[in-house]
């Protein structure tokens, strides 16, 4: 599938790896109108892109997104609503009901400011590796407001009671290595090695079925909500619906080497996708 070119965003691919870039770095990426209908736009189209393997979303320059733009965002739109209500929706779009449910892993690679809305999509991600000297923040008490759209609700998900209410209380900012203490990101690396890192995640991934990682994704992420009898049932379902979906036939392959072969011990040999 041919890239397409945006007036905000870069998208590239290699080896299986599509880069999605904020690409606003004069405004340290921050999320306008503008950048709202070119993400959805791109998002989409890559749900079905065959050469995309794992997505990374990162920003252009030293910022990953300083959250939403004060001046287009708000200021533009107070008094146009039917504009407001287009980039707002395209904006939750993206950032949530496409990024969350993506149908292949995605991995936030926070290269510098993550604040406010940037919450959001940085939840969405799968999975998230930050430069140690990354800054984040959650600075809307300070403009009179709280963190508003989905950023409230996914902060209380992923944080602990208490840092996420002390964060959203105070503003206060805090780096890389805190992010991955307070298990905001998975892990912070020196930003030297940032993108070595990323790489490395997504093609320890690209080994994985893809059939049972799409799968496995969903089911994390939906049962995380359902009581014990809701979660069993649908994961007997679900499971069913990867094997009937998995052209490679992972699980046949799987247990085929591990039962047949011997090649396949897990915890000391990998599973061969190829085999």
């Amino acid at each position: 599938m041919a890239t397409k070119s945006y007036a905000t965003v870069k998208v590239d691919k290699e080896d299986g790896i599509t880069w999605v870039t904020l690409n606003r770095p004069e405004k340290r990426n921050a999320m306008s109108p503008q950048l709202h209908f070119d993400m959805l736009d791109a998002i989409t189209e890559l749900e079905v892109d065959e050469e995309t393997k794992v997505l990374v979303l990162t920003g252009a320059g030293d910022s990953w997104s300083a959250g939403q733009d004060l001046r287009e965002y708000f200021r533009a739109l107070d008094n146009n609503p039917k504009e407001r209500r287009r980039a707002n929706w395209s904006g939750h779009q993206w950032r949530w009901e496409k990024l969350n449910m993506f149908p292949k892993p995605t991995i936030a690679m926070v290269n510098g400011f993550c604040f406010g809305g940037a919450f959001t999509q940085l939840v969405a991600c799968d999975f998230a590796i930050a430069a140690e000297d990354a800054v984040f923040g959650l600075s809307e008490i300070n403009w009179g407001i709280l963190p508003g759209g989905l950023v409230t609700k996914v902060v209380a998900d992923i944080m602990s009671y208490r840092d996420g209410l002390y964060y959203c209380m105070t503003g206060d900012s805090f780096d890389g290595k805190k992010a991955a203490e307070l298990r905001l990101v998975n892990y912070a690396v020196p930003r030297a090695k940032l993108r070595e890192e990323t790489v490395a995640l997504a093609k320890k991934l690209m080994e994985k079925n893809p059939w049972a990682l799409r799968g496995c994704k969903q089911a994390f992420k939906t049962v995380r909500t359902m009581d014990y009898q809701q979660a069993s049932d649908y994961l007997a379902v679900k499971s069913l619906e990867i094997r009937q979906a998995d052209r490679e036939g992972g699980r046949e392959k799987g247990m085929k080497q591990f039962l047949d072969d011997k090649s396949y011990r897990p915890g000391l040999n990998a599973y061969d996708r190829q085999k």
